[in-house]
């Protein structure tokens, strides 16, 4: 996804930290992430500061993805130290969830028809979905995604639609055996309606039916968190998202 957006994008696997960059003005295309196993303390401190070195070479901003259960304990007590010591702020919280869910039945709701994104109309409005929902400027999101072909062709992108405007959308990509789920957003103007889920459901269906994949994986907001076991995904590890302080 970073390379389609970016041709020569920063992506690297350096010891112990993964380097996927696009220097985009949508900011999650901008990862930095830690690889290695059972992670201590010692260890942590430093990959920290080398993840912030990278980050500060960068001329967008984007986030440090730290998946906790690759920490050992002694890692986890030290984390909040190390990352204010390698200057890095606690952005948000994550949740990983996976499950062997596939294949879901053709999910209906009745206030919403579902088209999959095909023409760069269809682009415009899932990006657009994305910088309501996450608090980005509209055109940061657009920069972000205006004009793949990837996305229109390689990954099952849908929208929700409520009569003929955009209200909700999801994707999913074959990632190594699974289906991954990818940039859930629902319009602030119409959460807690199950629209959000429904489409997740239709880019599930569909991306299990083209790819004939059983399990499906994905890295869930707070927001999201409460919806994914209703679709069968189980909880693993907790997701830390860090940006560079001020």
């Amino acid at each position: 996804m970073v390379l389609d957006r970016t041709p020569d994008a920063d992506v690297r696997d350096l010891p112990g930290i993964a380097v996927r960059w696009a220097d985009s003005r949508f900011a999650f295309w901008n990862c930095v992430t830690l690889t290695e196993p059972e992670a201590g303390a010692e260890s942590i401190g430093h990959r920290l500061g080398q993840a912030a070195d990278i980050m500060r070479a960068k001329k967008h901003p984007g986030f440090l993805w730290l998946f906790e259960d690759l920490l050992d304990d002694e890692a986890r007590s030290a984390l909040e130290t190390a990352a204010e010591r390698a200057g890095l702020r606690y952005a948000f919280p994550g949740r990983g969830m996976a499950g062997d869910i596939l294949p879901l039945p053709e999910p209906d709701h009745p206030d919403l028809t579902f088209t999959r994104v095909r023409t760069d109309e269809h682009l415009l409005a899932y990006a657009d979905l994305q910088s309501r929902a996450y608090g980005f400027p509209l055109e940061a999101a657009r920069e972000g995604m205006a004009g793949s072909a990837l996305w229109k062709n390689g990954i099952h992108a849908y929208l929700a639609l409520r009569g003929t405007e955009p209200v909700a959308c999801a994707a999913t990509i074959e990632a190594q055996g699974r289906l991954f789920v990818v940039f859930v957003a629902t319009d602030p103007r119409w959460q807690r309606k199950g629209y959000g889920e429904a489409v997740t459901r239709k880019a599930l269906h569909e991306g299990a039916r083209a790819t004939g994949l059983t399990r499906a994986t994905l890295h869930s907001t707070a927001a999201g968190a409460p919806v994914y076991p209703r679709i069968g995904f189980r909880p693993n590890t907790p997701l830390h998202f860090y940006g560079l302080k001020g």
